[in-house]
């Protein structure tokens, strides 16, 4: 299985959030993982904010900073550009769409056009809803 790993399923792996051992799962399983720039800005800003709110302190924060690095490390990163900015830009199957979301649909559909077959992995609903609309499997299955 290949998938396109979204912030929010990263996000409950990293902290240990309800969902945590199915996005594990999916992740262990997958042959490749594919993720946008945007997961990493996204999962990192989460750090920031909580360490500069104090709800996580920074030595946890570092460790969770190096489980992201050495998992990311083995993903495909995809970049914003041209073709998945243009392809957010325009409406969904099931709006409203928020930005960064209309920014993972994008980068996935732009992955499925490059690798048929991949799967998104995602606990969002809009995210999870919209792949579903646009002929993506989702990952974890519930």
């Amino acid at each position: 299985m290949t998938l396109y790993a979204e912030s929010s399923a990263i996000l409950a792996w990293l902290f240990g959030e309800p969902h945590e051992e199915d996005v594990r799962e999916c992740l262990g399983s997958a042959e490749l993982v594919v993720a946008s720039d945007l997961t990493l800005v996204e999962c990192e800003r989460v750090l920031i904010r909580a360490t500069a709110l104090g709800e996580l302190a920074e030595a946890h924060a570092a460790g969770l900073r190096a489980d992201l690095a050495t998992a990311s490390a083995c993903w495909t990163l995809l970049k914003m550009a041209g073709d998945i900015v243009d392809r957010a830009r325009r409406p969904f199957p099931l709006e409203p769409v928020r930005t960064l979301d209309a920014l993972h649909l994008a980068s996935a559909l732009e992955a499925r056009r490059r690798i048929p077959g991949l799967a998104i992995l995602s606990l969002d609903s809009v995210i999870r809803d919209n792949a579903r609309a646009a002929g993506l499997d989702v990952c974890p299955a519930f």
